[in-house]
């Protein structure tokens, strides 16, 4: 599993990505009431918006961490947003994207650097 800066984690199996929100973020953003997933085929790049998370406290865009077509939405989150609270590293994944360029997905942090980067907030 990767990591991104601003709270997305990444696992890669082949060339297909899922993506989803990081405990820490699930943390921040409270109760998760609503999540707003991008279509199936959707190109997506990386440090754009990917999809958009309501939460008690506010809502809050979700960036794509990698380039890619989204192959599947996580659409059990529709039913149950609070699966993102309660597994946001499994269960509560967003999307999964087949990869444009797999060496992305190398230079973000793994857990041991995410870990230490959450040190400094």
């Amino acid at each position: 599993m990767r990591f991104t800066k601003d709270h997305e984690w990444v696992e890669l199996d082949g060339d297909v990505a899922t993506i989803g929100i990081t405990g820490y973020a699930a943390d921040q953003l409270g109760d998760v009431v609503f999540v707003d997933l991008p279509a199936v085929g959707k190109d997506v790049r990386a440090g754009e918006a990917l999809a958009v998370v309501e939460s008690v406290k506010a809502a809050s865009d979700v960036f794509a961490p990698i380039s890619g077509a989204v192959t599947a939405a996580n659409g059990a989150l529709a039913d149950a947003p609070e699966t993102v609270n309660d597994e946001p590293e499994g269960a509560g994944w967003f999307v999964k994207i087949k990869v444009s360029d797999r060496g992305a997905v190398g230079a973000l942090m793994n857990r041991e650097s995410y870990e230490a980067f959450l040190a400094t907030l």
